[in-house]
Formats: structure tokens, C-alpha cells, sequence
């Protein structure tokens, strides 16, 4: 396991357990962001870097019974909290870097992911292996349920022109791996930005 791997399992690790707890009201931001995908009955959703997965029950509900839902995480602990939170029902949960994930090409609808682009060793390689995962047309969705100054805010940092998740340095990364940028948002109650699988 490598460095970066290591120090985001003992990150996430170390907070599985009150995750939930310390951010109780994030629900209704998280509905409304899975809202964007635009998901059908049917659809096959991957939440990558799932975490606790808050995410999963908004998913089950916009892909149905026939669709499905996988939450992916490289954190153990943070999957076991999703389990007694109940969410393995909502979706299958994979334990696996988004970096390779054990998924056919093209076989997905949509990707969602919480929190995860700031996390990644390689993005760039890894929003790329998003995009194998997913079919053409398809969307991707980059959230978080808080803007981007309100979580440098939080963290007791200065936004810098090189943050990754500023519109000028997402929109290029996106487009170099496979995705087209549709919509950014970056507000103080919420980040998302909506990319297309290209052709």
C-alpha cells in the first residue's frame, strides 16, 4: 500500500466512527446534489469514495429496486460504520481504491463522489479510471456539502489560486480525463460540479 493510501486510511480511519455525528445535517444537501445526476429507474450508480455512505440511500431512491448502487471506499472503518448505519442495504459495498476499481468498462450511469477529488494521490489518473467505469453520456458528480471558502474556512486554511477544486484548474483536469464539465457550483452551503462521460 502506498504512502498516500496509508495516510487517507489512517485520516478517515481515525474519524469513521462519529463521522455521522459531526456533520448530522448534511442529508438534505446530499439528496438534493444526487437530484443532479438526472438518475433514472435502472440506472447503475458507483459512489466512490463513499465514506459512511450518506450517499447511498438518495441513490437507491433515484435508480429503484431494478437499479444499482455501489459504494467503493478504501477505509475499512468507514464502511463498517455504513453497515451499522444500515446503508449495505441501500447498495453493495466494495472495499477498493477508486484508482482501480473491480468494475467492468463502461458498464455505470453515473458516478457520485463526496469529498473525493481532494483526496486523490493522482487525479488526473484516477478521475480517468472514473471515466473507463462509466458509458458515454453518462455524468459524473463532484460534491461537497459545503463551498470551497467555508471549508478552507473550517480547516483554518486560505483558499490558493492552485486548489484543485477552483473552476479554472477543474474544468482542464476534467476534460483531460474523459469528462466534459457541464456545471459548477461553489457556494457556501455547497460545491458541485457536473461533468459528461465524453464520447
Amino acid at each position: 500500500m502506498s504512502d498516500d493510501h496509508t495516510h487517507v486510511q489512517e485520516f478517515f480511519g481515525s474519524r469513521a466512527a462519529d463521522w455521522d455525528r459531526r456533520f448530522p445535517d448534511d442529508g438534505p444537501a446530499y439528496a438534493a446534489a444526487v437530484a443532479r445526476l438526472g438518475l433514472r429507474e435502472g440506472d447503475r450508480v458507483l459512489d466512490a469514495g463513499c465514506g459512511t455512505g450518506r450517499a447511498l440511500p438518495p441513490l437507491r431512491a433515484a435508480v429503484g429496486r431494478s437499479g444499482l448502487v455501489v459504494g467503493a471506499d478504501l477505509t475499512p472503518a468507514m464502511l463498517e460504520a455504513a453497515v451499522r448505519a444500515g446503508r449495505d442495504r441501500e447498495g453493495r459495498l466494495l472495499l477498493t481504491d477508486v484508482a482501480a476499481l473491480p468494475l467492468r468498462s463502461r458498464s455505470l450511469d453515473a458516478v457520485f463522489a463526496a469529498g473525493l477529488v481532494a483526496h486523490l494521490p493522482d487525479p488526473a489518473g484516477n478521475l480517468r479510471e472514473l471515466a473507463r467505469v462509466v458509458r458515454p453520456g453518462g455524468v459524473l458528480a463532484l460534491f461537497h456539502p459545503v463551498g470551497r471558502a467555508a471549508l478552507a474556512a473550517r480547516q483554518g486554511r486560505q483558499l490558493t489560486p492552485d486548489d484543485l477544486r477552483a473552476e479554472a484548474n477543474l474544468r482542464p483536469l476534467l476534460a483531460g480525463s474523459g469528462w466534459d464539465m457541464t456545471a459548477y457550483d461553489d457556494e457556501d452551503a455547497r460545491f458541485l460540479a457536473l461533468a459528461v462521460r465524453a464520447g
